[in-house]
């Protein structure tokens, strides 16, 4: 036992719970199902992969159930509102369906003119809606081969989030693009990113009053919609260690509690509380970059993956060596709910 808790130790000093048979190349993308302990997660290695996953107590376990292929590496996904349905989509331009629960076949429902880099169901609407390096967005009704509505975007689609009716799409040059779904053939707002550099992420607040948009160094800018609020606005440094800045690669929601966590290239995840502006904990570094992260639906895990995220190019990553992990945190209450504030009065 000794020489097992050494070596997961060595690779994740957090205590985390290693999910099992995960994929053979990098995770692009995780998504817990909105109704059950269902984590599904996309790869370099061409695959979407679904795992159940049993919670007790202070540990939980991992069961591989399904998978399916695309022709190249997946880059996102998302599932139904309804938990029966997973959506993916990737190099291969397409979004594939894939009905989870009935296990039936993934079809193709969705197509770009490059690859597919974001994908959200829009349950209020009943369309997929999909953000491609091609420089559109693009609605579908599932049931139909053409999109319902192609929205041109300045530049390359890089992240995108949605809480209805607010979506917010982030593009290459910076551009933030806000849109009310209630109208979404019209731009809301265009924003130029508060950070200076490439948008990795972007995370709707839930009450859709504002989004978090974090880059590529190592900084989140917390960003409010109404023109009134704008005092409100800041940005933060996060993944940075001394000299070294690392990319800023997921945001997330904790869905409880509304602070949030960050995973970076750095190999660390935080957990932040936006509204009184602290770090609520610092988990320790792993040693490989977290590409993107996710909580379930309550909140009790916190899955993230550490691989190579091909921040440094093909030429330094090595398959040989490369090995990928998914892991699951079960967050105590204390790093991720408020901490009380103390008031004017002097009252906690």
């Amino acid at each position: 036992m000794a020489a097992f808790g050494a070596a997961t130790s060595n690779q994740n000093p957090n205590k985390s719970i290693e999910v099992l048979q995960p994929p053979s190349d990098s995770v692009s993308s995780l998504s817990f199902s909105p109704k059950a302990n269902f984590l599904v997660a996309t790869s370099w290695d061409n695959q979407v992969r679904c795992w159940e996953i049993s919670k007790s107590g202070a540990t939980a376990a991992s069961v591989p159930k399904a998978s399916m292929a695309h022709d190249q590496p997946v880059l996102c996904s998302t599932w139904k509102d309804d938990g029966t349905t997973v959506f993916s989509g990737g190099c291969d331009k397409q979004v594939k369906m894939w009905p989870l629960l009935s296990g039936g076949q993934s079809v193709t429902v969705a197509m770009h003119d490059a690859a597919v880099k974001e994908v959200a169901w829009i349950p209020e609407m009943n369309l997929l809606v999909s953000g491609s390096l091609d420089k559109t967005l693009k609605y579908w009704d599932t049931r139909q081969s053409n999109p319902v509505h192609t929205q041109q975007l300045p530049e390359r689609c890089y992240a995108m989030t949605v809480r209805h009716p607010l979506m917010v799409v982030g593009t290459a040059d910076r551009n933030l693009i806000v849109f009310n779904l209630q109208n979404p053939q019209t731009e809301f707002k265009r924003i130029t990113s508060p950070l200076k550099y490439q948008t990795r992420c972007v995370a709707a607040f839930p009450d859709q009053q504002g989004f978090l948009v974090g880059s590529i160094e190592g900084r989140v800018g917390v960003q409010h919609l109404d023109d009134a609020q704008q005092s409100k606005n800041f940005t933060f440094k996060c993944h940075r260690d001394g000299n070294e800045i690392y990319s800023v690669n997921s945001l997330n929601f904790h869905p409880v509690y509304h602070t949030f966590a960050t995973a970076g290239s750095d190999g660390a995840f935080n957990f932040w509380d936006k509204d009184s502006k602290q770090r609520l904990k610092a988990m320790s570094r792993c040693p490989h970059p977290i590409p993107c992260s996710t909580f379930n639906n309550d909140g009790s895990i916190f899955a993230y993956s550490v691989c190579y995220d091909w921040s440094k190019g093909a030429e330094n990553h090595n398959p040989a060596t490369a090995k990928t992990y998914i892991y699951l945190h079960l967050p105590q209450e204390a790093e991720v709910k408020s901490k009380p504030r103390v008031g004017t009065s002097g009252r906690k």
